[in-house]
């Protein structure tokens, strides 16, 4: 069974029934049955995204209850992908993609990944399906 990428923004989804997309990602969450897998970079961005004091204990908390499931692949970062990111970001500045996207991009071509729980079009702008409508 091919596995799904977890791109940052379904985390904050997740995990906040007041976060305006939460309906949209608590499904996919449900009744998906592929693996899920994500990178270290995804992972970094959400912790600068929750680093407020109170949202940081939650961020700790999911982290241990993701690295517990057993369908979560989390990539860990590497200079390998990092500059293979930094690459793809910087020939693409025609996009708005971020380098965690780029990075994401490139660990999903490596794996031959086609689809993932995004919020924004980066992902289809890059060829990619995404699950969340």
């Amino acid at each position: 069974m091919k596995a799904c990428f977890a791109e940052t923004f379904c985390f904050p989804a997740l995990l906040s029934s007041r976060d305006r997309a939460h309906g949209r990602a608590v499904h996919p969450s449900r009744t998906l049955t592929c693996p899920l897998v994500t990178t270290a970079w995804v992972w970094t961005e959400l912790a600068d995204a929750m680093c407020q004091s109170p949202r940081r204990q939650r961020f700790g908390a999911f982290w241990g209850l993701f690295r517990r499931e057993p369908r979560a692949i989390v990539v860990p970062a590497t200079d390998g992908l990092f500059q293979a990111g930094r690459e793809r970001y910087l020939a693409r500045g025609d996009k708005e993609w971020s380098l965690t996207d780029c990075t994401s991009f490139v660990r999903m071509e490596r794996e031959g990944l086609a689809e993932a729980l995004p919020a924004d079009h980066h992902f289809e702008q890059a060829g990619f399906v995404t699950l969340l409508a």
